[in-house]
């Protein structure tokens, strides 16, 4: 909305600019968040918007008259950032938009379920996970109509790439819906999986930013993407939008992000990577979201085999998700989310490094 204001009606130069604009616009995000949580953390506990605990987690883990659904003050901070400061005409920032509301309408369906209607399982799997493929291949479809490269990159090996062709659409379909479901997985402590976003954010940032201007893309190798330079200024309104959250997020909570706010940031991931070209990329910098996945897939799985091979299940980790293995080890809560940011922030820094490797 600015850049068309001021940029191309009124010809002020500095609106055209990604940099400036991704600085205001994690400003914005920022503003925009603290201005509205005393309002809105009062509107949810008058709603009665609380979790439902289930009773096979950690004692530690269950806490009470803590408002869900905070996940809605991050969409709307965003959504509001990104109308202000990016540029509309590029068809990329409305698929991101896509994103975000199709994965957060779903994400609230499933919070209203189980704080309001007092349903710890919230909405099934089988409907959850047909409305996000729903979604992701509306995203992959619009992607793929618009003539969109479908050729996939990898880290490290800058001449090896594939065209996949028609494959390309059930690819983004997986890696977003994927990465929507392990950032949900990862939501179970305080803060814990807001950290993880905003560092990951911060590394698709700079991708962004590299693959939308062709001479950086070139000169360090990587696939040029016309248009993904707006990305950047999405990435910078998430991670202001998550230091807003973060502030009332940290332990002990104030507010719990719930399924609206986890699966949508997940999918917005997920498109700007899948868009970027840097899927793997994601896999390096979000691996926090990747231990959490598959510490649930490993579980699950060997607990099927050894009850078919032994005729009862066993466990690799005492609880999955991981955060809740080491619960069950007896570490505090804030150690668990501390010492994940820091393996977040090791991963970002690696996957930055992927820049030169090639």
């Amino acid at each position: 909305m600015l850049y068309l204001l001021f940029y191309q009606t009124l010809g002020i130069i500095l609106f055209k600019y990604i940099t400036f604009r991704s600085i205001y616009a994690a400003i914005t995000a920022m503003i925009v968040g603290f201005l509205l949580f005393p309002c809105f953390e009062k509107r949810l506990k008058d709603l009665q918007f609380k979790q439902t605990i289930k009773e096979y987690l950690p004692e530690t883990h269950k806490k009470k008259n803590v408002p869900t659904m905070g996940g809605l003050l991050i969409i709307i901070a965003l959504i509001f950032s990104i109308i202000l400061w990016n540029n509309l005409f590029k068809p990329f920032v409305w698929l991101c938009l896509i994103a975000i509301t199709g994965f957060g309408i779903i994400g609230f369906i499933d919070d209203y379920i189980k704080a309001k209607l007092k349903n710890p399982e919230g909405l099934s799997e089988r409907k959850k996970f047909i409305s996000q493929i729903t979604v992701a291949t509306l995203i992959a479809a619009g992607l793929y109509s618009m003539g969109f490269s479908t050729e996939l990159y990898f880290p490290v090996f800058k001449n090896i790439h594939i065209d996949l062709g028609y494959l390309f659409i059930p690819w983004a379909v997986f890696v977003i819906v994927g990465t929507s479901n392990a950032v949900n997985l990862t939501d179970g402590l305080d803060g814990l999986a807001i950290g993880p976003v905003i560092t990951t954010s911060f590394v698709f940032l700079v991708f962004s930013y590299i693959a939308g201007n062709v001479k950086l893309a070139n000169y360090l190798h990587l696939p040029y993407v016309s248009g993904a330079g707006e990305l950047a200024i999405i990435c910078a309104a998430v991670i202001g939008a998550s230091l807003v959250f973060l502030w009332f997020n940290t332990y002990p909570a104030e507010v719990f992000m719930g399924d609206v706010g986890s699966l949508s940031l997940g999918a917005l991931l997920g498109t700007i990577a899948v868009i970027t070209k840097e899927e793997f990329i994601l896999a390096i910098a979000g691996g926090v979201f990747v231990l959490e996945t598959l510490s649930v897939i490993i579980q699950r799985y060997y607990f099927k085999y050894t009850k078919k091979k032994y005729g009862e299940g066993r466990r690799i980790f005492r609880m999955a998700p991981l955060h809740h293995h080491f619960e069950k080890k007896g570490w505090e809560e804030p150690k668990i989310t501390v010492r994940f940011w820091i393996i977040s922030i090791i991963l970002a820094l690696i996957a930055l490094s992927m820049l030169k490797i090639r």
